[in-house]
């Protein structure tokens, strides 16, 4: 577990902060950033200033394969709202 809390003020974190390539000029990406003791951190890049989520790799890891197999794809697609 991360000593650094989650929702603590991004930009309170010593941290650089990496975007994706997709992103693009309206605002639409996360930015994450690893911490010093090996855990990650995310934030809205239209909000720098604002909460960051926290992650162990571990957690990102699971999170990432599952977004690799599509388990999410149904949540940025039109109908996306028949799934909830």
């Amino acid at each position: 577990m991360s000593p650094v809390p989650n929702g603590v003020r991004a930009s309170s974190l010593d941290a650089r902060w990496i975007k994706s390539r997709r992103s693009n000029a309206e605002g639409n990406c996360v930015e994450v950033a690893p911490l010093v003791d090996g855990a990650i951190a995310l934030r809205n890049s239209r909000d720098p200033d604002g909460p960051a989520l926290v992650y162990t790799s571990a957690e990102l890891a699971a999170f990432l394969a599952g977004a690799k197999e599509g388990e999410f794809d149904h949540l940025v697609q039109p109908d996306a709202t028949a799934h909830r």
